[in-house]
């Protein structure tokens, strides 16, 4: 394969990250529905408080800079906005049960909100916005306060940062019995975890990055430098974005759909075997080969190889349970369900990746034109997406932040949003 398709195939790459996510506009839908939410629970009176505003934030794909629309049932669905908000409560001063209902009463008291929002989530109180556009979100509001002190000791005996743990939180979680329990969390700490893995390259592309996408959106920036760093994008999120959409499209109608691999495990593993490439299909190209290296634990006699192994990314254990540690929490298993079901979720898991070689790696020695590469592209990532991506349509890689004046902004991490999205200090 010639160096012209090579890069040919990478600028396709980067249309298609550009075309899945979220549009300028959307976004200002987004942050102008979270932000006055925010005002709205800040502004909550609440038992047991210490007359400390709400520590209120985005996690999840919004703050990573990661967001793709969803896929469900083969349909493209709406997007989900996460938001934590943290009271300033001891935790032994309240229980989980009070905790979700102090914010869901909160929401209740306020007329649009009570209309809007859904029936109860074990951990979340969710919002159903419908635009007009047809393209709405689902904005899930997670109740939490700052772990205890004991915890976050506890995280710093077994290796975590203390600048890590410190960010420590605990939710309500509900469980099938209708039962409330303390659950811990970390999105500030897994957010921090994540922009010190595609730190080094921002710091290279951004220049570039930012001239590119001044010039492809005159009519919204002024300058070259008007154009802020949330909109940068690394090769690391942009091939994180095209996985997910992958491994969506890859699903629909399969027998596994329910066990297809969770967005957590998929952007971890990713950004644990990121090295700094600087393009996005030597990203990929890196991803899933070591990935797919790793499928030989599907037989629990084999060893990894040496150099595998040393990645310390995943192992199976000998009781055959699997082990993909939280890199805030090694303590928290992403794959503790995976050995269920004659290990379907493993299967599942591999099998994805072997898909993704094939279809996003090995297409480069199949094919000998980017004319045919489109055309392959197609039932894995989309028509839509391929028929837009190989036209040149540029879209603006990340959120254009739009204050009006006058505008309260509430204690919400999006006035100065890091590497490409943050909220308060994530």
């Amino acid at each position: 394969m010639d160096d012209t398709v090579i890069n040919e195939y990478n600028e396709l790459l980067n249309n298609i990250s550009n075309e899945l996510d979220i549009t300028p506009i959307k976004y200002e839908q987004a942050v102008e529905r979270y932000k006055a939410v925010g005002i709205w629970l800040e502004d909550g009176v609440y038992p047991a408080d210490t007359h400390n505003s709400p520590y209120i934030y985005t996690q999840g794909s919004f703050r990573l800079g990661t967001v793709v629309r969803p896929i469900r049932e083969g349909k493209e669905s709406d997007y989900d906005i996460d938001l934590v908000c943290e009271l300033q409560i001891d935790k032994d001063t309240t229980t989980p049960r009070d905790l979700k209902m102090m914010i869901g009463d909160r929401l209740k008291a306020h007329g649009t909100y009570k209309r809007l929002l859904d029936d109860e989530g074990r951990r979340c109180w969710t919002l159903q916005y419908s635009e007009a556009d047809g393209i709405g979100f689902h904005l899930d509001i997670l109740p939490s306060l700052p772990e205890d002190r004991n915890y976050k000791s506890a995280l710093t005996m077994i290796g975590v940062p203390s600048e890590t743990a410190e960010k420590a939180i605990t939710i309500s979680h509900k469980n099938e019995a209708q039962s409330y329990a303390w659950s811990s969390s970390n999105p500030n700490g897994y957010a921090n975890w994540f922009n010190n893995r595609i730190g080094p390259i921002f710091e290279k592309v951004k220049s570039r990055a930012r001239r590119r996408i001044f010039e492809n959106n005159i009519q919204i920036f002024a300058s070259v430098d008007d154009v802020p760093d949330q909109l940068i994008k690394t090769p690391l999120q942009k091939a994180i974005q095209i996985l997910k959409c992958h491994r969506d499209m890859r699903f629909v109608g399969h027998r596994w759909e329910k066990e297809k691999p969770i967005s957590m495990i998929l952007t971890t593993l990713s950004a644990l075997l990121y090295n700094q490439e600087a393009d996005v299909f030597s990203t990929l190209q890196n991803v899933i080969s070591l990935l797919n290296a790793h499928s030989s634990l599907l037989n629990p006699r084999y060893r990894l190889e040496e150099h595998v192994a040393s990645l310390n990314i995943m192992n199976r254990l000998s009781d055959g349970t699997w082990y993909i540690p939280n890199p805030v929490n090694p303590n928290e298993n992403f794959a503790d369900r995976w050995h269920e079901n004659d290990n379907r979720r493993a299967k599942a898991f591999f099998q994805w990746v072997d898909w993704a070689h094939n279809d996003l790696v090995e297409i480069l020695t199949q094919v000998d034109s980017i004319k045919e590469i489109v055309q392959r592209l197609d039932e894995c990532l989309g028509k839509n997406i391929e028929k837009r991506a190989a036209s040149g349509h540029f879209v603006l890689g990340g959120p254009v932040i739009i204050h009006s004046k006058g505008d309260r902004a509430p204690h919400i991490e999006i006035k100065n949003p890091s590497k490409p999205w943050s909220s308060i200090g994530i």
